[in-house]
């Protein structure tokens, strides 16, 4: 008799374990977007769930526009931080609205500001025993006349690599592999990746659309699946809760 009793609570205790979180932070590269069966747009997060079994649970809380200034200001980091748990992940990808030197409400220095912010959502995810991953920003497509992708980012992503090196938070190079991404497919194959399309092309365009750092369903798909990659090769031990959760 114990032992099914025992059984029935094994049973019990597996049906209402505590799923994990995976929370993403960031801007429009990793946003959701409306209407996604018509929407030309995606961010990346935003098709991150179908990669994982069902004990892990992406909450996508990346907005557009907005930088680590921003975000935190808004309140939207203390919307999860207050519901953060033990054994959750903070995925932080940030950087493109924080070079926004004519808007005071998102630009940040990035050896400064920019840098503390990073370091402000890896110690609080730490503090509410979740793990923090720190991502640079995925390139944008910016070929010069040879041919040449050349970085738009400036510092950031320097002091991304900085930080998540001092603070020994679990990484993944995504402005590198992005940039080899685009330079795979060429100058031209690239816009594949982001939104080209002349005007009625596509009923969700009634003008030219020429956008290089946002990206199509093809191109967040990529980017998800870079990312699904560099968490299978990890051997760090923060990771691996989460890598083996990857169907």
């Amino acid at each position: 008799m114990k032992k099914y009793i025992l059984l029935f609570t094994l049973i019990t205790l597996n049906c209402f374990a505590q799923k994990t979180t995976l929370y993403c932070i960031g801007d429009s590269t990793m946003a959701n977007k409306k209407d996604p069966d018509k929407n030309p747009e995606h961010g990346w997060a935003q098709v991150l769930q179908p990669f994982f079994k069902d004990d892990i649970i992406v909450v996508n809380k990346a907005v557009n526009g907005r930088s680590t200034k921003s975000f935190i200001n808004e309140k939207r980091w203390d919307s999860i931080y207050n519901k953060l748990k033990k054994g959750d992940y903070v995925f932080i990808e940030f950087g493109h609205n924080d070079q926004k030197i004519e808007d005071s409400a998102r630009y940040t220095n990035p050896h400064t500001a920019y840098r503390y912010n990073l370091i402000k959502f890896v110690n609080e995810s730490r503090e509410k025993g979740a793990v923090p991953v720190l991502l640079t920003s995925i390139a944008r497509r910016n070929f010069n006349e040879k041919g040449v992708l050349v970085s738009t980012h400036g510092d950031y992503t320097l002091e991304t690599r900085l930080t998540a090196q001092e603070y020994k938070v679990p990484f993944i190079d995504l402005e590198y592999y992005t940039e080899l991404l685009e330079q795979s497919y060429g100058p031209e194959n690239s816009k594949q990746l982001h939104l080209h399309f002349k005007a009625g092309e596509n009923p969700y365009y009634d003008k030219d659309k020429a956008d290089d750092t946002h990206l199509s369903l093809k191109g967040a798909q990529e980017i998800a699946e870079i990312v699904i990659k560099e968490l299978k090769k990890s051997n760090d031990p923060l990771l691996q809760k989460i890598k083996k959760s990857i169907k």
